[in-house]
């Protein structure tokens, strides 16, 4: 028997609820309009349009325009894609359903409304206008629509995602701007009562549609994790009565809420004995070493982003003790290579309830940089200055968008003249504006920088960017711009095995790549160096090597696999990871 995708569902959920939704709104306008009027129900309508306009006031006029203005087709679009690209970017766990919940529902909203007006004809009222009114159908009233699919799509995210008591605030008031835009439409004459009716349905029907379409079954359990099946993890923690974690606290990243949640999750799958440590900038695993030195550390969980994976990493890779990830840091790159869920209570949680499985990690070390491990990627030139130069305080408020503005001052950067060898060959002469190793290749978005890297692969992949005048510029962005409208295809250039010592060029020359077990890249320049986020020392030499399999980590699957297809070095198809 087969079953249906999630994706299936939904994609059926849309094809009939859609037109369902408006079929019934034209049924509702030519109701409003076709039916005599002694048999209406909104007969007194006229009366209510006719008391607005004898009352009309400076003030009142001044509140209702900057009401028209919110609800306008500009207003709801820039305020759309401001909070679309916060809901991707901005937070610290990116929402892509919920953003595409927010988007389509305006977008579906103002289709459903087209579609009515062109089927329904009516006037707009007889009284005198303080608008120009636009050539459509007074039913149903478009400014009520879009701000009922924006503000209460809002609304319903805060509702769901939001903790304490400022949630109750923030969803009374925007529900009360739909409202407040429909008394608007009527005092300023441009609605009936009824209009502003038939605009609250369609946009409240657009948000019911929207929401079964792309939120049903997503929303947040009572302990916080998102659609999350406590009975396996209740199972599994039968058999973990009386183990020790040690969980390694990024005090900014897990502030003291997520912190207790944590605590109580890991309570509840059998770490009864729980040792905390917090980070520092002078110890960024804070005491993991001495923690790990006592016998009996079962898991290192790590509550933190990417640098703090490293550090924590750096102490455990080759010891056979696991990690479970709670991202919550600025990139979470390596969570996301992974395929864990971005909410940090959800990805523990799936974690946990998976198995252990091994993947690689890299050793990193040049001239004034220690030896030290990596798990998601190395590099040096525009990457390094741009971390570097990313205003600690920009970070805080806005997430990894604020690296975008510092990259904005290093694109006139000059370039690099470097030689790199990889596995011990010949030295390659090469120019770069930013050199990159890596262990997994996906960035923040989905952005395949190295689509052919592998957390399992035993391989590290290297690439020199090195695009020359604005047609390079355009043709690199042109190529990496089409991994994002591909997902889950490979690209021309990824689908073949690299040459073993070999380098392959892509857009014209601006994108050179190389897969090795071991690189060396040596600088005519000392250069700004990068490691999993964090700004190193300049230098003029990085060496990188893989580990392969070195760090065992907690996953729902094996990396690189899809659910319900297991990947050929997963338990289903090798001997289990035995777990520590």
């Amino acid at each position: 028997m087969t079953t249906r995708s999630g994706t299936d569902v939904r994609r059926s959920r849309f094809l009939w609820l859609l037109p369902a939704q408006a079929t019934a709104m034209v049924a509702l306008g030519l109701f409003v309009t076709a039916v005599p009027a002694g048999l209406r129900l909104v007969s007194p309508e006229d009366r209510v349009t006719d008391a607005f306009a004898a009352h009309r006031t400076p003030w009142a006029d001044s509140v209702s325009q900057w009401l028209s203005v919110v609800a306008s087709t500009e207003g709801i679009v820039g305020v759309t894609l401001i909070c679309v690209i916060a809901l991707l970017v901005l937070p610290r766990t990116p929402r892509p359903a919920e953003a595409v919940f927010l988007g389509g529902s305006v977008a579906v909203q103002s289709a459903v409304f087209l579609i009515v007006t062109m089927c329904v004809e009516r006037p707009r009222p007889d009284v005198p206008r303080l608008d120009g009114a636009p050539p459509t159908s007074s039913f149903p009233s478009g400014h009520v629509g879009a701000s009922v699919a924006l503000y209460g799509g809002l609304a319903a995210l805060v509702w769901t995602r939001l903790r304490g008591p400022w949630r109750y605030v923030a969803a009374a008031v925007l529900v009360l701007v739909p409202s407040a835009v429909g008394l608007s439409r009527m005092y300023r004459g441009m609605h009936h009562p009824s209009d502003v009716a038939g605009g609250l349905v369609n946009g409240i029907a657009t948000l019911l549609v929207m929401g079964a379409v792309f939120l049903s079954g997503r929303t947040r359990n009572t302990d916080g994790a998102r659609g999350t099946d406590h009975r396996p993890a209740e199972r599994v923690a039968a058999g973990r009565s009386g183990q020790r974690a040690v969980v390694v606290r990024h005090p900014h990243g897990c502030d003291d809420e997520l912190a207790e949640e944590v605590r109580l999750f890991l309570h509840r799958h059998g770490y009864a004995d729980q040792r905390w440590t917090s980070t520092s900038a002078e110890r960024p695993c804070g005491a993991l070493p001495e923690e790990c030195a006592e016998a009996g550390v079962d898991l290192v969980v790590v509550c933190g982003g990417d640098g703090t994976v490293r550090a924590c990493a750096d102490v455990v890779a080759g010891t056979g003790t696991p990690l479970a990830l709670v991202p919550c840091g600025t990139g979470n790159l390596l969570a996301r290579n992974l395929h864990l869920p971005l909410d940090p209570l959800a990805a523990l949680e799936t974690a946990l309830v998976g198995d252990v499985f091994p993947i690689d990690v890299g050793r990193v070390w040049g001239d004034g940089l220690p030896s030290t491990r990596f798990t998601v990627m190395t590099g040096a030139g525009f990457d390094a200055a741009t971390v570097r130069d990313t205003s600690p305080a920009l970070k805080s408020r806005l997430g990894w968008a604020a690296y975008a503005l510092s990259a904005a001052r290093h694109l006139g950067d000059p370039g690099m003249r470097l030689t790199v060898r990889v596995d011990g060959g010949r030295a390659r002469r090469r120019r770069a504006r930013m050199v990159v190793v890596g262990n997994v290749g996906a960035l923040q978005g989905g952005l395949e920088l190295l689509p052919r890297a592998r957390p399992d692969s035993g391989r590290l992949e290297l690439v020199l960017f090195d695009p020359r005048g604005p047609a390079g510029w355009l043709a690199a962005a042109g190529h990496l711009a089409s991994r994002l409208v591909r997902p889950g295809t490979r690209a021309p250039d990824a689908s073949s095995p690299a040459p073993p010592h070999g380098g392959r060029t892509v857009a014209g020359g601006a994108l050179e790549y190389f897969s090795a077990r071991s690189i060396e890249i040596r600088f005519a320049d000392a250069q700004a160096r990068e490691v999993d986020g964090d700004t190193m020392a300049e230098g003029s030499r990085l060496f990188a090597e893989v580990e392969p399999g070195a760090l065992r980590i907690f996953l729902p699957r094996a990396p690189g696999s899809t659910p319900g297809v297991p990947h050929p070095r997963s338990p289903a198809h090798a001997s289990r990871v035995p777990r520590h």
